[in-house]
């Protein structure tokens, strides 16, 4: 593992920042059917009803249905007609994230500094206005089909944006304790990590502030190189994985494969407490990877002291790593859905404000044993 500008590439640099992110305002899904989606995201995850759109608010080509935990949102969005751009997304990639949009104070600024440094336009500054204000919307592409929207909404009340209504529902399951984006993962093609992060690099004014190559995440099997870029305030960070060559099938050429070109692979959630929220999630039918019992045996040699009983991380096959500031804990689901490409994780951070590698070995094995029973290894 290297850590690029060490020792200062973990903490905040603001200076110049030609970017300046408030964090991630909302993850939108392309999904077959987007009541169905969110129901689940509801029932499994704790999300809670908060904004409809569709024929009924004069959205005749597509519904989206918008749920929220805490300051995590999601968008779910399905086409109602076949011969739909949103229909052919779907029919390619599956379910899967098409936008990570970007909270910022200036969409407008945010749209020229990306796309005078190179970046391409999907969407030219627009303002939407209803009764409850307005929100300015701008955007341009990344890896694959996925987007990036900057989203302005300083001077706007409403439940989500304007275009949308609220949206009430008798059902609202309890919070899990999600509470906001930590990081989002993407795949892709072969040689095309090192071209991404100079994206994220000279578009986005992102540093790469952690770097993993084939001798750190690997198995007997298969192997992956991954960068993780992190904006200027530490408040977005992309990890960018690529393949590297192995004996067998790697988890990113499985995705790669099932998803038909490069996407985002899983995306994280923080909690304050994952034991109580795993617990949750796994009684409401969430399906988490499980590690072997062995990985606990010297865990407290590798990652040193940490305040939690081993027990229930034990149990729970929650991993544990540590950087130099601190140590987390995390867990990721097994895909969610048939298609073995989108993920969760789960994560709760203890001072640490990145990542570690002590985990990769016993993630990766984890993950090939599903490979295995799909017959995808």
């Amino acid at each position: 593992m290297s850590i690029i500008s060490a020792p200062n590439a973990l903490k905040p640099n603001t200076d110049n920042d030609f970017l300046p992110l408030q964090g991630t305002d909302y993850v939108e899904f392309y999904v077959g059917n987007a009541k169905q989606v969110a129901h689940y995201y509801k029932s499994a995850f704790g999300f809670q009803s908060v904004a409809y759109a569709g024929p009924e608010t004069g959205s005749k080509d597509k519904a989206s249905y918008v749920v929220r935990q805490n300051k995590l949102t999601f968008v779910f969005t399905t086409a109602l007609r076949p011969d739909h751009p949103i229909a052919e997304h779907v029919q390619l990639h599956g379910d899967g994230v098409k936008v990570l949009a970007l909270r910022v104070d200036d969409a407008e600024s945010a749209w020229k500094e990306t796309t005078s440094r190179g970046g391409k336009s999907c969407m030219e500054p627009t303002t939407l206005a209803d009764k409850w204000g307005e929100v300015v919307l701008s955007g341009i592409q990344t890896y694959g089909d996925t987007i990036h929207i900057f989203v302005e909404r300083n001077n706007y009340t409403g439940p989500f944006m304007p275009g949308y209504k609220e949206w009430k529902t008798i059902y609202n399951p309890p919070s899990t304790g999600l509470l906001y984006v930590d990081h989002c993962v993407g795949n892709v093609g072969w040689n095309q990590m090192d071209p991404w992060v100079r994206f994220y690099q000279d578009v986005m004014g992102f540093r790469n502030i952690l770097s993993f190559d084939d001798n750190d995440i690997s198995t007997e099997y298969s192997a992956l190189m991954s960068k993780v870029m992190s904006n200027g305030n530490g408040y977005v960070k992309f990890p960018i994985n690529e393949p590297a060559e192995g004996k067998k099938k790697s988890q990113v050429e499985e995705y790669l494969e099932f998803y038909k070109g490069e996407g985002v692979q899983h995306v994280a959630m923080a909690t304050s407490n994952i034991v109580e929220t795993v617990q949750q999630l796994k009684e409401r039918g969430v399906e988490f990877l499980q590690v072997p019992s062995s990985y606990y045996e010297d865990l407290l040699s590798r990652v040193g002291h940490i305040d939690e009983d081993l027990a229930p991380l034990k149990e729970l096959s929650i991993l544990v790593d540590r950087d130099d500031e601190g140590y987390l804990l995390q867990i990721f689901t097994k895909p969610v859905e048939d298609r073995p490409t989108v993920f969760f994780e789960i994560i709760q951070r203890k001072g640490a404000q990145s990542f570690g590698k002590g985990n990769f070995k016993a993630l990766f094995e984890a993950i090939e044993r599903e490979q295995s029973a799909r017959g995808n290894l």
